[in-house]
């Protein structure tokens, strides 16, 4: 399967739309206040009933211990999957039942592959640990960790990744998609027309490579007499 693209710290529909054009599968708007990247729910949703359809929104929180203020919060966002972040995690229960959730996950020296078994999700987000933010580290890690977190689940890797790295990381790791923000950025919360141009190219060579790969790993079909 080619490897998808999520665009995240989206805050304007110009942004928007662009990734889209390029082929961006599902784009992130972020509900934590405190970052920089930070879009009301209201302002998110006036972008994404511009979007066209099969394109994912995603509302990205942090350090949420209640599940009905995220379910109000994604509703009023008009968001089809939750992202969340943060050492406070609650558990998942029917208040998110109309979402997909995905649970980002800090990889740093004391993480372990087992902790992803506890945790319900439809997908993980692996990022780098950062002491001082919970997530947007614009930082890598080890791309070993999350080639072996793909047992548990679909894997979407983030951390540090620019148009200029993104398709060894694929290469690495084959994960199920690709999320950036920091490294296709001309300012925080404000995208750059040609490194998300760039990035997408990258992503777009190496899925070929990959899709090349299998076709000749294909068997040949062996002839029989009529």
């Amino acid at each position: 399967m080619p490897t998808r693209v999520k665009i995240c710290g989206i805050t304007e529909l110009e942004d928007a739309r662009l990734a889209v054009e390029l082929g961006a599968a599902a784009l992130g708007f972020n509900f934590y206040p405190p970052s920089p990247r930070y879009v009301a729910p209201a302002a998110a949703a006036e972008i994404i009933q511009q979007l066209p359809p099969l394109v994912m929104p995603v509302g990205v929180f942090a350090d949420e211990t209640d599940a009905e203020h995220v379910a109000t919060i994604a509703r009023e966002g008009h968001v089809a999957a939750v992202q969340l972040h943060g050492p406070r995690f609650f558990a998942t229960n029917c208040r998110l039942r109309n979402y997909l959730v995905i649970r980002a996950v800090a990889v740093g020296e004391a993480f372990k592959l087992e902790e992803l078994a506890a945790l319900h999700a439809s997908a993980f987000l692996l990022d780098a640990f950062d002491p001082q933010l919970i997530g947007g580290t614009g930082k890598t890690f080890d791309w070993s960790v999350a080639r072996e977190a793909k047992q548990f689940g679909p894997v979407i890797l983030a951390g540090g990744l620019t148009p200029e790295n993104v398709a060894q990381a694929i290469r690495e790791v084959q994960p199920f998609a690709v999320d950036v923000a920091s490294g296709v950025e001309s300012a925080r919360g404000k995208k750059d027309a040609a490194k998300l141009r760039a990035f997408f190219a990258a992503v777009e060579e190496v899925n070929k490579e990959h899709a090349t790969q299998e076709v000749h790993e294909q068997p040949t079909p062996t002839r029989r007499m009529a």
